[in-house]
């Protein structure tokens, strides 16, 4: 038995290498087709605080998915709802005052229009030789005290509209800042990160959660000059992850660096760090991108020229 289990493990490794030698050869002889290593990335997106505050809950975890516009969390808005309520009191209180300032503009308007007549009549009178000249002086006085009083009195009306417009504004503001405490999520996303818990104070602009966007998914291959010059923007690409080996993903060309670069420290090789390369970006478009996770590993091929055939694994 022992000499029977040997020989299969023999057979086993033997299949392995050649499986690999053989997929390895394949890569090389795909004419009309480039390709690269990479990882997963997608965008992330902080759900952040936009002022100083405590946190009320929080309602989503990690692996959680999100759509556009849900609740992801909420701050403790109970003093600004205490602002808001003495912001309202003020706005009535101004409309109150307006209305008492109406009422005694009326009354000033009323006391302008008496003691104007008043001042004609003694014209008439002094004429007259019925009252005497300080009789007419005092009525001449009242009557521009009593313009003054108006122009006073309409003074005071725009004084209490300009209080109610900046009471108005107020509780606009209050309530803009207690919707802020409602945290939303700006797009469909995936709970990458749970960064805080109900009860914590954060700062102005502490993240609470990151989530990654599924609809952006995309994979960043170097390639060298002699490959990344004949790739065309929009070129069609597949992408083979090593949790799906089996399967391909579609995809396609979304950026190409302009410029050229040393390939990056993640990249596992010596060799390959010390080689100029140019950043390709390769979006996914496939529907079913629901499995996939930013990190995974594998590679991207894209074709140079749409009258290329696919190989068969990539079809």
């Amino acid at each position: 038995y022992r000499s029977i289990y040997s020989l299969i493990f023999i057979i086993v490794v033997i299949s392995l290498i050649a499986y690999f030698i053989w997929n390895n050869f394949n890569k090389e002889e795909l004419e009309g087709i480039v390709y690269g290593n990479g990882r997963l990335e997608a965008t992330e997106i902080d759900i952040s605080t936009k002022f100083q505050g405590r946190i009320a809950e929080v309602l989503y975890d990690e692996g959680d998915l999100a759509k556009k516009g849900d609740v992801m969390a909420r701050m403790d808005a109970e003093s600004l709802e205490a602002q808001l309520r003495e912001s309202e009191a003020k706005t009535n209180q101004a409309k109150r005052d307006l209305s008492y300032s109406q009422a005694i503009l009326h009354q000033r308007i009323s006391e302008s229009e008496y003691n104007k007549k008043k001042y004609y009549r003694y014209i008439d009178l002094y004429k007259k030789g019925i009252i005497s000249l300080e009789q007419l002086d005092l009525a001449k006085s009242q009557s521009e005290t009593s313009d003054a009083l108006v122009e006073a009195a309409q003074a005071q009306i725009l004084n209490s509209e300009a209080a109610i417009s900046s009471a108005l504004a107020a509780s606009e503001k209050i309530r803009a800042d207690i919707n802020d405490c409602i945290l939303k999520s700006p797009r469909d996303g995936r709970v990458q990160y749970r960064l805080a818990e109900p009860g914590e104070v954060l700062p102005a602009g502490g993240k609470i959660l990151t989530i990654i966007d599924l609809s952006d998914i995309y994979m960043t291959v170097f390639l060298p000059e002699s490959q990344a010059g004949k790739i065309a923007i929009g070129a069609e690409a597949r992408i083979v992850l090593d949790a799906f080996p089996n399967r391909y993903f579609k995809g396609s060309v979304s950026y190409v660096s302009p410029e050229a670069q040393f390939t990056p420290k993640q990249v596992e090789t010596t060799t390959e760090r010390q080689k100029l390369v140019f950043r390709t970006k390769v979006q996914l478009t496939d529907d079913e991108l629901l499995i996939l996770k930013p990190g995974m590993p594998g590679i991207s091929y894209i074709r140079l020229n749409d009258s290329v055939d696919w190989p068969d694994n990539l079809r």
